[in-house]
């Protein structure tokens, strides 16, 4: 859980595709941020304020990048499958995310990605044979969506979004402008300031029946700390939240085993 050490650059994990390596280091900040400013805190709605005051601890730098490790399963082809994944996260900037699997018994690597280049989806078997590819407006839209689910990884970016006032208590709405697109979350918040839910309308096509926005939800348990900050420990993800088909959209989950702050 170490903070990334004050004057030394970061380099890309080899474990990062080389067709996302440029990706990932134009997302690395070159400098130490200041103190987050949590004078913000005050105008925000109340849950988001509860959660932030827990999340972030006075005097805690104002990180604006995650670089996590996470393992866990994700289905593909109707199965649940082990992965292995690392991923660079700017809220509000961009996000890569490189993971490792198995199908068939054979390795799959690949990347998903979204920042001033566009969305890109690119898997591959063995490192030779493509799987999944994909660019295109479709993917944009759908990866920013993603991008803003998970800007959560970093409460301390969280502080300069956009917070209205949520549906119901304890919960307030995360809103980013990626792209030219507005993302709005749902956040759920519990008595003790810890992150529980998020919910969301994302752009995705998760049965085959065309791209529209679709219910899209995760869920938190546990806690890491990482660079002074409290962050979700488990997660678990899936399309149709709140749906009768919920149980169905489940595709992914994860837990968090490292995290370095820039």
């Amino acid at each position: 859980m170490d903070v990334f050490p004050r004057g030394r650059a970061a380099a890309v994990p080899r474990s990062v595709p080389r067709a996302a390596r440029d990706r990932w280091a134009g997302l690395l900040p070159t400098t130490v941020p200041p103190p987050a400013d949590r004078a913000r805190l005050a105008a925000l709605p109340e849950p988001a304020r509860r959660w932030l005051e827990h999340a972030v601890p006075p005097g805690t730098p104002a990180w604006t990048t995650a670089e996590v490790v996470m393992t866990g399963r994700i289905r593909l082809g109707g199965r649940w499958r082990r992965f292995r994944a690392r991923q660079l996260l700017a809220p509000g900037r961009g996000f890569v995310w490189a993971a490792r699997t198995r199908v068939l018994g054979l390795p799959v690597t690949g990347f998903d990605a979204w920042g001033p280049e566009g969305g890109e989806l690119r898997w591959r078997v063995l490192g030779l044979v493509p799987v999944v590819t994909g660019r295109g407006t479709d993917v944009d839209r759908s990866a920013a969506g993603r991008l803003a689910g998970e800007s959560v990884t970093v409460p301390t970016a969280c502080l300069g979004a956009v917070w209205s006032a949520g549906p119901d208590p304890d919960t307030a709405v995360l809103s980013w402008d990626l792209g030219g697109q507005r993302e709005d979350c749902t956040l759920r918040v519990d008595p003790g300031g810890r992150l529980t839910e998020l919910r969301m309308q994302r752009w995705g096509d998760p049965d085959g029946t065309g791209f529209a926005r679709r219910a899209f939800g995760a869920d938190f348990t546990g806690e890491v700390v990482a660079g002074g900050v409290r962050l979700p420990e488990r997660l678990w993800a899936g399309w149709d939240r709140g749906t009768a088909r919920q149980a169905g959209g489940e595709f992914f989950r994860a837990r968090i085993e490292g995290v370095i702050l820039r």
